[in-house]
């Protein structure tokens, strides 16, 4: 089985977390949604690059979440948990890369 990406696992968590929050306008269970990728992409991110990265990254995904939502008074609510996603997608996609090609 091909395992995807923890850059397209954590973008989904925070797209997937904001969405179930929403449409089941339960917000704890949107909450399990974003804890359960941020867990498996922290763990992807701990075996290609080590304890650093996975500290800053997942610290990054938190931050993304948290700024999602004064970013969401400015943009709109989608708008800014594309661009969160999509900022922890690329830094994701540029420490796990770089630990490769080590």
């Amino acid at each position: 089985m091909a395992k995807i990406p923890a850059a397209a696992v954590a973008a989904g968590g925070l797209v997937g977390g904001y969405a179930v929050a929403r449409w089941t306008k339960k917000r704890p269970l949107g909450g399990v949604a974003l804890l359960a990728a941020g867990a498996v992409a922290a763990t992807q991110w701990q075996q290609a690059a080590g304890t650093k990265a996975t500290i800053a990254l997942s610290s990054a995904y938190v931050a993304a979440f948290a700024g999602s939502h004064p970013l969401a008074k400015k943009l709109g609510a989608w708008p800014a948990v594309f661009a969160s996603a999509g900022t922890v997608a690329a830094a994701s996609w540029a420490v796990t890369r770089r630990a490769q090609n080590s």
